[in-house]
């Protein structure tokens, strides 16, 4: 039998790396190729806002669901980890409001960049330590998968552009 308080602890786990993570990565990506394809400060505010809202709570209804098919889970900890990754995804992709508002857009997308990789990597190195792994291993991977987001955003973003310039 499960500890409850390690099932709700894990709940909450769930919820904030997952948000985090995928704050991060999500955020980023739409910053990325709504840059690339319309350069626009309204389009991209407006999809960091759509994001900290809809995919937010997307998200917090998926680990809800995928919590609620864990045998060894209970109702507390499956909704602790619904809330917990609605509220981290959401905090985590409205912090990448601050340097739009601060920075020209192009300057706003680079510092946007540089706090994503900060989180990224801050998390990399908590999860290392947890699994006792090298922390550039960790580090090296996830920045690679969201290097590779960005990449793939980006060029969606021109593609897009291109093809509604035809």
């Amino acid at each position: 039998m499960t500890d409850p308080s390690q099932t709700r602890l894990r709940g909450v786990l769930t919820g904030v790396f997952f948000g985090t993570g995928s704050g991060v990565i999500t955020t980023l990506g739409l910053i990325v190729g709504l840059f690339a394809g319309t350069e626009s400060l309204a389009a991209v505010m407006g999809g960091i806002l759509v994001i900290a809202v809809s995919d937010s709570m997307s998200d917090a209804f998926g680990i809800h669901l995928s919590e609620e098919a864990r045998l060894d889970s209970t109702t507390r900890s499956v909704w602790l980890a619904t809330m917990a990754t609605f509220v981290t995804k959401f905090l985590m992709a409205s912090t990448f409001v601050l340097p739009l508002l601060l920075l020209p857009l192009q300057q706003a997308v680079i510092a946007c960049l540089i706090w994503g990789a900060i989180v990224l990597t801050l998390l990399s190195i908590f999860i290392a330590k947890q699994q006792n792994e090298p922390s550039w291993s960790v580090a090296a991977e996830h920045l690679g998968i969201a290097t590779l987001v960005m990449i793939l955003s980006w060029l969606i973003g021109i593609g897009v552009n291109n093809w509604m310039a035809v």
